[in-house]
C-alpha cells in the first residue's frame, strides 16, 4: 500500500515539475495556467500590430511599437490580439482594405510581410506579454473570407468594386464553409503562417512562448442557417489542423456568441470541439439595438442587464464544457457618440 501510495505522489511531483516548465500558456480544469500558476490577463485588440515594422520607415515603426507596448503593460496590459494579415489587394465592398497584404494572390505570399509579426512577437517577449493571433476575418475589411470566395470564382467582381448590402454580404460570406478549394486555400495561409520561423530571434512560432493562441478567424459567422453544418465541419477542421501543426498552443474560435452562431446549440458544439481550448464571446450594445440612435443614458439599465445576461449564459456553457470564458472584445460608443478624442466616456465606464 505503501509503495502504490509512494507510487502516485511520485508520479504527481513529475506532472507538477514538468507542468510547471512550460512557458506555453495553458488549459487545465477549466483555467488558464503558465510555468505552473493560474494565468490571468487583460487585453487589448491590436490589430495593427504585426503591421508597425512594416513601413516605410521601419525604424520608426519599431520606435512605436515598443513605446506602444509599454503604453500598454504600464496600464496592466498583458495580451493583445492581433490579425496576422490580410489576403488580396485594392477595393473591397467599394472601399480600401487593411495592408498591405500577407496574402497578396491565391496561394502567393509577401515573403517579406511576417517580419513584422516577428518583431511584435520579439517585443512582447521582452515584457512577458502575449498574443492571440487571428488567421483569417469573416469581415471584409482584411480580405478574409470574401477574398477566398473571389479567388475561386465563387461571387462576382462587384462584390469588391462597389457597396454590396448588408443582406447580400452575408449570403456570399456563407458560402466560403462549403467551399472545398476556399478552405484549402485558407488552411494553406494557416500552414504558411504557423510554421514560420521568426526572422529575428530564430524561433519556430511553434516554439514561441509569446503566442498564447491561434484563433481560426475574426467573428466566424455562419451568416445563414443553411450553412450551420458547413460552418461546424469548418471549425472542427481548422482546429485539429492548428493542433497537429502545432500542439505547443491554444486554439480558440473567435466567435461572438450565440449572437453569431444564431444559436447557444450550434455556439456549444464549436467550443464542444476537443481541438478548441476555450471559449470566446463579443459584446456590441450598439451594433445589435440594444439602444436605438443617441439615446444610450436612457438605456443604461437595458444596456447593462443584457450584457451580464449575455456574458453568465456563456458563462454557464464555459462551465459545462470545463474551459475557460474570454470576453475578447466589448465596446459601447463614447457620450452623445462623439468621435472626438477628448469627449467623456462616463457611460461607457459604467
Amino acid at each position: 500500500m505503501k509503495k502504490n501510495v509512494c507510487s502516485l505522489w511520485c508520479l504527481l511531483l513529475m506532472l507538477g515539475s514538468a507542468y510547471s516548465q512550460t512557458p506555453f500558456v495553458s488549459v487545465a480544469n477549466g483555467r488558464f495556467h503558465r510555468e505552473g500558476h493560474p494565468y490571468y490577463f487583460v487585453g487589448t485588440n491590436y490589430w495593427y500590430g504585426g503591421l508597425l515594422a512594416l513601413g516605410k520607415n521601419p525604424v520608426m515603426g519599431i520606435e512605436r511599437l515598443r513605446n506602444e507596448l509599454d503604453f500598454l503593460k504600464i496600464h496592466g496590459i498583458k495580451n493583445v490580439r492581433v490579425l496576422a494579415g490580410s489576403e488580396g489587394e485594392g477595393l473591397i465592398n467599394g472601399v480600401p482594405r487593411v495592408g498591405p497584404a500577407l496574402q497578396t494572390s491565391r496561394g502567393v505570399f509577401d515573403p517579406t510581410f511576417l517580419k513584422g509579426l516577428d518583431a511584435l512577437l520579439n517585443e512582447l517577449d521582452k515584457r512577458k506579454m502575449t498574443a492571440v493571433i487571428y488567421l483569417s476575418n469573416n469581415w471584409n475589411w482584411s480580405g478574409g473570407f470574401l477574398q477566398y470566395l473571389k479567388w475561386n470564382h465563387q461571387i462576382p467582381d462587384s462584390a469588391f468594386s462597389r457597396p454590396v448590402p448588408w443582406s447580400t454580404t452575408g449570403k456570399y460570406t456563407s458560402q466560403f464553409y462549403g467551399c472545398a478549394s476556399c478552405v484549402s486555400d485558407y488552411l494553406n495561409q494557416v500552414h504558411y503562417v504557423v510554421t514560420h520561423v521568426n526572422t529575428i530571434n530564430h524561433k519556430k512560432y511553434t516554439e514561441e512562448p509569446s503566442i498564447m493562441a491561434w484563433e481560426i478567424a475574426n467573428e466566424p459567422r455562419p451568416m445563414s442557417p443553411e450553412a450551420n453544418g458547413a460552418y461546424l465541419k469548418f471549425i472542427s477542421r481548422a482546429a485539429a489542423y492548428l493542433k497537429k501543426l502545432d500542439p505547443n498552443h491554444l486554439v480558440t474560435t473567435g466567435t461572438e456568441g450565440y449572437m453569431s452562431t444564431g444559436s447557444l446549440d450550434l455556439y456549444k458544439q464549436i467550443h464542444a470541439i476537443p481541438q478548441i481550448d476555450y471559449l470566446t464571446i463579443h459584446i456590441w450594445p450598439k451594433n445589435w439595438s440594444w439602444f436605438r440612435g443617441t439615446g444610450i443614458a436612457g438605456a443604461m439599465d437595458t444596456i447593462k442587464a443584457r450584457t451580464l445576461r449575455y456574458l453568465m449564459v456563456h458563462e454557464s456553457i464555459a462551465a459545462q464544457l470545463r474551459k475557460p470564458l474570454v470576453i475578447e472584445e466589448f465596446g459601447l460608443p463614447r457620450d452623445h457618440q462623439s468621435f472626438s478624442v477628448d469627449s467623456s466616456t462616463t457611460l461607457r465606464d459604467r
